[in-house]
């Protein structure tokens, strides 16, 4: 037995006494020990092995035990694990903003290191309305977004993720009230009516631009607010709206960000510039925790004037292990030939996965770089199918109605076929639930 193998007596205190994301302690879903981790493939205690169609929740680019990062987040280990970025700085953290400030919209020269997405979306908040609070615009507190959005679990992050339609409604009735306008669906060539789409966001806008201190999307891809794809041109009509009553624009990149879509990030579909910008998840490779917000010199010099500071800083903020395997990281990826592997991995799902739109428990197929969407009829019964998927050899965690896949970009032909082929037959076998 490995060192690693939980023991039944662990297996049951982990049932009775660890909350898992977004389950129950009374009923609890299954959950499968793993004991190494290694490309692509997750090993579980009883010996199987799983192709990880998930990149654990998209994070793990370069897939699992890379020698590369390990031995970044080693070396870096040996000098120093965290120190306190109040006052003091370090070479990972100023290294990591370099790359970011060079990788990202011209504009954007400023860097705020947090210590997750969500922490992330919460500074760019922050960001905006302090902006133009110190702009004496005290009014412009409120924020516009679209519903279908998902921008985290913490509490600012929340009152921007849909109210109504997500696994955060039971919320509310108390979080900070901001306006919401209709999601874009215009995402197929063939129904790019964006005079249409953004009728009613431009109608919030001229109402309240008194009160709006920016709007917050995801570009291109809404992420776990239902996983749907929109198209560039609605990005450029909110940028020119932002300009026109004069609202700051937020982009959360967190999912999308770091080539997934096939754009380094996802405003460059559109060609456009975000005043905020948030950035995590595969910023380290799905090694450790860590994301950035970058803002524009407007932006932070706006906050800046007369002494002014920006009112936040986490404990790990900038962490050292963090900024090491992060630069590790985009070093492998801006040095390899990304856009054409993410044009290989996106045409296979294109062509695997297109058999489902014949499936009559299946309402809808999506593929956009490195992601590949299978929207059901009606919601998986989770517990179920994860078993399927498990037995099938595959790692992937639907949610509701949608099956999908972000597997690493290192993944091969061989495996992304199997991924492919054994979720197709595992759908096929499900009933509504």
């Amino acid at each position: 037995m490995s060192p690693q193998t939980p023991t039944e007596q662990q297996l049951q205190f982990d049932q009775e006494h660890i909350w898992h994301p977004y389950t129950s302690m009374t009923s609890p879903l299954p959950v499968y020990p793993v004991v190494s981790a290694s490309g692509v493939r997750l090993t579980l205690a009883d010996g199987r092995e799983l192709i990880d169609g998930m990149a654990s929740w998209w994070s793990a680019i370069h897939g699992y035990n890379h020698p590369v990062l390990n031995q970044a987040i080693t070396e870096q280990l040996s000098r120093m694990s965290h120190v306190m970025f109040g006052g003091i700085t370090h070479q990972p953290a100023i290294e990591l903003a370099e790359t970011l400030i060079s990788i990202t919209a011209d504009n954007l020269q400023h860097v705020f290191f947090a210590d997750s997405g969500s922490v992330g979306v919460e500074v760019a908040l922050k960001m905006a309305i302090q902006y133009w609070h110190a702009q004496d615009k005290t009014s412009k507190s409120k924020m516009l977004t679209v519903r279908n959005g998902y921008h985290g679990d913490t509490f600012g992050a929340m009152a921007v993720t849909d109210p109504e339609g997500s696994m955060h409604s039971l919320y509310k009735d108390i979080l900070p009230k901001h306006f919401f306008a209709d999601a874009p669906n215009c995402w197929r060539n063939d129904n790019r009516e964006i005079a249409h789409n953004a009728t009613q966001l431009h109608k919030v806008l001229e109402q309240h631009h008194d009160e709006i201190a920016a709007i917050i999307l995801e570009p291109i891809v809404q992420g776990a607010g239902g996983m749907r794809i929109y198209c560039p041109e609605y990005l450029q009509a909110v940028r020119a709206y932002c300009d026109e009553y004069d609202v700051l624009l937020i982009l959360d990149e967190i999912a999308t960000g770091f080539g997934r879509t096939g754009k380094l990030f996802g405003y460059e579909h559109a060609d456009i510039q975000a005043d905020i910008l948030v950035v995590g998840k595969a910023l380290t490779g799905g090694y450790m925790t860590l994301a950035a917000t970058l803002c524009s010199s407007k932006v932070a010099h706006g906050i800046s004037q007369n002494q002014g500071v920006l009112m936040h800083g986490p404990t790990f903020m900038a962490n050292p292990l963090a900024c090491s395997v992060a630069n590790a990281n985009l070093a492998l990826l801006l040095n390899a030939d990304w856009q054409s592997n993410i044009q290989r991995i996106e045409h296979m799902l294109r062509k695997k996965l297109s058999v489902c739109g014949t499936l009559p428990m299946v309402k809808d197929v999506r593929v956009i770089g490195a992601i590949g969407i299978i929207e059901m009829q009606h919601p998986v019964d989770m517990e179920s199918i994860q078993r399927e998927f498990v037995n099938a050899g595959i790692w992937v965690r639907p949610f509701g109605k949608l099956v999908y896949m972000m597997p690493p970009y290192i993944i091969s032909d061989n495996d992304l076929t199997t991924l492919c082929t054994s979720i197709i037959k595992v759908i096929t076998q499900q009933s509504p639930s």
